[in-house]
């Protein structure tokens, strides 16, 4: 019992030690995911427009055609806000942009029904939409009854020419599938806004964001003249700066939960300081007998190692089942990571070794004949 309670300090620690790195690299690899869905080669730009000083959608444009060997596709953002409404069924949060024929490869998503919004619509400022496939379950039932039908944004009829397949395995109110595009000329006449503040672009080379990234400042710098009145946001660049932050949150939790393992090192030496005073006669008979003093050493600092193990292996078992359980109640992947594994388990046993070791010493050194009249 007396071995067991030492054990349980291990037992927590190593436990502690798993559960927390693994729940923090589960919300990593989450999060992750959450930007790489946004897409690793997208800048974002946002542009504050004045009187005295705007860009234009033709001179992104201009811009965009001049360096299509640097971008893939552009896509304007209009923002429009307003209730999507078919019949009497209305859907206040469903998302409404305007945006251009590339955005679909922007997002990378396909089409379940129907076609994509075209440039004539966009030229022709044609009330023609597409939707996501949440969209079109609420107020048709499915994606095949939304093909062609008409949907009215803020009183506006729109005629839906393409249904984007599902995303989500479980759609949702304001979800990935909840949404609504039409053609960007239609959007800023509904918002009433003459300027276009937000674009979406994605590059040909990940090897080469920040080149790219700097080529389209140099282009909004001398339009605008002044940096403060536009921002270009690299998504890969908010991907490895998240992965550094929730790293160094990572190594932090996990320092903290090895401290635990220190205080169960101190228990280990506590117990094996018991266990020589007692066994004080033992010791003397068998020096004795002849037995060296590192035979002594390696008895007890090999109890010391035992009992570190068997703890370490009983926190890892305990560790892994609280990590997968934990993480099924968060709505997280989380797995032991075989690093916090091996790591939380070696020090445990490096405790064991080098707290055990004082208590091996002390009775390594004891004189036999002291040691035989102890009691």
């Amino acid at each position: 019992m007396r071995t067991f309670l030492t054990m349980l300090g291990i037992i927590i620690g190593v436990a502690s030690v798993i559960i927390l790195v693994s729940l923090v690299n589960a919300y990593m690899s989450y999060m992750t995911e959450s930007f790489a869905s946004m897409g690793t080669n997208l800048l974002s730009v946002n542009i504050t427009n004045l009187p005295s000083r705007s860009i234009t959608v033709d001179e992104m444009y201009e811009f965009y055609d001049a360096h299509t060997d640097e971008f893939d596709q552009m896509s304007p953002l209009v923002t429009v806000s307003g209730t999507v409404k078919h019949g009497t069924d209305s859907m206040s949060r469903t998302s409404v942009t305007g945006v251009s024929e590339g955005y679909l490869t922007i997002k990378a998503w396909e089409l379940d029904y129907g076609r994509n919004i075209q440039y004539a619509d966009i030229a022709g400022r044609q009330k023609v939409c597409v939707i996501g496939a949440y969209v079109a379950q609420e107020l048709y039932g499915n994606s095949e009854k939304a093909y062609g039908e008409t949907v009215k944004v803020n009183g506006y009829s729109f005629k839906i020419v393409g249904v984007v397949e599902q995303q989500e395995d479980d759609m949702e109110d304001g979800g990935s599938d909840d949404f609504l595009w039409m053609p960007y000329s239609c959007a800023v006449t509904m918002a009433r806004n003459a300027n276009i503040n937000n674009y979406s672009i994605t590059i040909a080379s990940l090897t080469k964001v920040s080149e790219y990234k700097e080529l389209l400042e140099e282009f909004l710098y001398v339009k605008m003249k002044d940096e403060d009145l536009y921002r270009v946001t690299a998504m890969s660049e908010m991907l490895d700066s998240l992965n550094s932050m929730i790293a160094m949150v990572s190594a932090g939790l996990g320092g903290i939960a090895g401290i635990s393992l220190l205080v169960a090192g101190v228990g280990v030496m506590n117990i094996m300081l018991v266990s020589v005073t007692e066994r004080t006669r033992e010791i003397g008979i068998r020096k004795a007998l002849g037995a060296r003093r590192s035979v002594i050493l390696q008895q007890f600092v090999m109890e010391a190692a035992v009992t570190s193990s068997i703890g370490g292996i009983i926190g890892i078992l305990l560790g892994s089942a609280a990590t997968s359980a934990v993480g099924a109640v968060a709505g997280l992947n989380a797995v032991p990571t075989p690093a916090a594994v091996i790591i939380s388990f070696s020090v445990s046993v490096g405790i064991g070794l080098l707290f055990g070791y004082m208590p091996a010493s002390r009775a390594a050194k004891l004189n036999p004949i002291d040691a035989l009249r102890s009691e």
